[in-house]
């Protein structure tokens, strides 16, 4: 991280000298409880804070005390696909810290101010990244992150960084709620052009009636030898945009033939049942699909950005289909029993035509609005850099260079320490028995 020369009031040192990062408790699912204390699971870390919405609780314990979870507590994801997110604690409301969800203990607030640790882990999450994704299942250690080197500022100018990096980042902000706002309207723009040229044709099918589908699988987490191969393996997460061109995952042939997941062919359409469902994609290339996604296969001849577009207009009605306490899911008889227009090649590709004359204009702005919103983060990157190399305010000559606060915290710590007791050996007194 510390690619420059610091200014001379820093240092630089490994984070675990400054903070510890705790793990959970490892909650038992059957301790679950609906009314109770909630359990912070990875899933419940956001981009920056923590949601309590729907987190499961468990009773009240005394062994579960060390793990609770404190205002300003910055938490962070150390597995699964959300691996390095960041989130601080903002409630008042006594929570618990689960198994893989670690916790930051500042050890010594005169040394680190909580806020620019915050900022100073959103810095090292490229690096975290790098370490957790080495396997199948993304996960990072405590040690790991313990090791990271850390550029160290005196606590003053922590204070100053943090208060100009909310400056910046509210302007930035501003702007990216602006183009956010934008992206709304021109998703409200195109669900208008799908309902009017869809709405000129009778309602009088159903999904199951003109449509099959094919279902997927996740092959084992604990077998190596399923993971990491050449078959791209599609989830929720790969779903975005209108085709599909590469997954964040792979799987092997061994993979494939020994788990429930199946193949989807270039041009098939892949229907999302589960997170967001209703949302389709034209796949072009060919992959193995999850239990969350299913291949839409047309019992007649179909073009399949038709098909695309028709369950584009369906995607409320599927939301609406869906159940769920936690996540949305449609079940298939849900999905097979909703009403749609069966209409000939000719009025499809019509359809197809019409939609994309008018929607092409919208994805010109759309990607304008994706530059912005891709720019807004480099700057965001760019001040974080400027941060942690001292450029970003000037240094204060009266403040205490961090390192000579940090050797006075490492002596007062040492001399805290209790006295080590000195073994000494009992030495058996010799009877003068050789005396005369």
């Amino acid at each position: 991280m510390i690619d420059n020369e610091i200014p001379k009031s820093w240092t630089s040192t490994n984070l675990g000298t400054v903070c510890k990062l705790r793990n959970g408790f490892a909650f038992k699912s059957d301790r679950y409880t609906k009314e109770g204390i909630p359990v912070i699971r990875i899933s419940d870390i956001g981009d920056g804070n923590v949601d309590l919405e729907y987190c499961v609780k468990v009773e009240i314990d005394n062994q579960y005390l060390t793990y609770k979870v404190t205002r300003g507590d910055i938490l962070v994801a150390m597995s699964g696909a959300t691996t390095g997110k960041f989130g601080i604690f903002n409630s008042d409301q006594l929570a618990f810290q689960n198994q893989r969800v670690g916790r930051f203990e500042i050890l010594d607030k005169s040394l680190l101010d909580n806020q620019f640790l915050l900022f100073l882990l959103y810095g090292l999450k490229h690096k975290i990244l790098e370490d957790a994704y080495g396997g199948a299942q993304p996960n990072i250690s405590s040690g790991k992150i313990e090791e990271m080197e850390i550029p160290l500022p005196p606590l003053a100018e922590q204070q100053r960084i943090v208060a100009k990096i909310e400056e910046l980042f509210s302007e930035l902000d501003k702007g990216i709620e602006t183009l956010k706002t934008a992206q709304q309207q021109l998703k409200v723009y195109r669900q208008a052009v799908l309902t009017h040229e869809f709405g000129k044709y009778d309602f009088s099918n159903t999904i199951g009636d003109l449509f099959d589908f094919i279902g997927g699988g996740t092959p084992s987490k604990d077998c190596s030898e399923y993971w990491n191969g050449d078959i791209p393996w599609a989830s929720v997460k790969d779903i975005k945009g209108d085709y599909l061109n590469k997954t964040q995952d792979f799987i092997t042939e061994i993979a494939l033939q020994n788990s429930s997941t199946n193949i989807a062919n270039i041009n098939d359409v892949i229907l999302v049942t589960r997170i967001n469902p209703g949302k389709t994609i034209i796949s072009k290339i060919k992959t193995s699909i999850n239990q969350d996604l299913k291949v839409v296969k047309p019992k007649q001849l179909m073009r399949p950005l038709y098909v695309h577009y028709l369950f584009q207009v369906l995607e409320r009605v599927c939301i609406n289909r869906s159940s769920g306490t936690t996540v949305l899911g449609i079940t298939l008889q849900n999905l097979k029993e909703i009403s749609i227009p069966n209409i000939s090649i000719k009025d499809q590709e019509r359809v197809v035509q019409e939609i994309e004359s008018r929607l092409s204009v919208c994805d010109r702005i759309e990607e304008s609005i994706e530059q912005g919103l891709q720019q807004a983060e480099a700057l965001r990157q760019s001040i974080l850099k400027k941060a942690f190399e001292g450029k970003l305010v000037p240094q204060d000559p009266n403040d205490e260079p961090a390192s000579h606060l940090l050797e006075r915290i490492k002596a007062e710590r040492a001399a805290a320490q209790p006295m080590k007791k000195t073994k000494t050996k009992k030495v058996k007194a010799k009877h003068d028995r050789n005396l005369p």
